[in-house]
């Protein structure tokens, strides 16, 4: 039997992805999910709470567990892509309604902000793996973490759109070798040239 708090998830993930985050009002997650608005407030502090566990909870996992020092480097952010190309794959439809109005895309932006989440999250991951990964010397001392990150969720998203412009939402998975391709070339400006590297 599903619970009041797994209803209110799966309604407002279809809210999101069938009418956009303008529709998704407390008044229509209750009553999709079955429930009284009361009851929303008892599971989450507000609807922001709820949409980042949509998130988090009911889309791919982005991120690749990044563990500095475990894994190689290069499999770390495959996995890390693979997982990118299907969130945004499946997070399109969901973003489409926001973007195009102005008022639900502030009120959005500022509700992630008092979380401390938003698009810039995937980035700063990785960033951030890159460079405890340098201080271990299996990153070049000379990579710039910022900037490769930045370059490879871009990527991640762009290759994201193409996968949802090309078959929608319930298309086939992409491959891994879609995201190792992506990785590939920026592997000479991450990877140590000396024998013996784990890479």
């Amino acid at each position: 039997m599903t619970t009041a708090r797994e209803r209110l998830l799966d309604a407002l993930a279809e809210i999101m992805r069938t009418r956009g985050l303008a529709e998704a009002t407390t008044k229509e997650i209750a009553r999709v999910a079955g429930c009284s608005e009361a009851l929303l407030y008892k599971h989450f502090r507000d609807k922001e709470e709820l949409m980042l566990c949509v998130l988090r909870e009911r889309m791919p996992a982005f991120t690749h567990r990044l563990t500095p020092g475990e894994g190689g480097v290069r499999e770390n952010l495959v996995a890390t892509v693979h997982g990118g190309l299907r969130f945004y794959r499946k997070a399109f439809p969901m973003m489409a309604g926001m973007l195009t109005q102005p008022r639900v895309l502030e009120a959005t932006r500022d509700s992630l902000r008092k979380y401390g989440a938003g698009p810039h999250e995937p980035i700063e991951r990785v960033a951030e793996y890159l460079r405890a990964e340098i201080k271990l010397g299996r990153v070049r001392a000379d990579a710039n973490a910022s900037s490769i990150a930045a370059l490879l969720i871009g990527a991640t998203f762009q290759q994201g759109f193409l996968l949802f412009f090309a078959a929608g939402t319930d298309g086939p998975d992409p491959a891994e070798e879609d995201a190792e391709r992506l990785v590939r070339p920026l592997l000479p400006a991450l990877l140590p040239n000396r024998p013996g590297t784990v890479a």
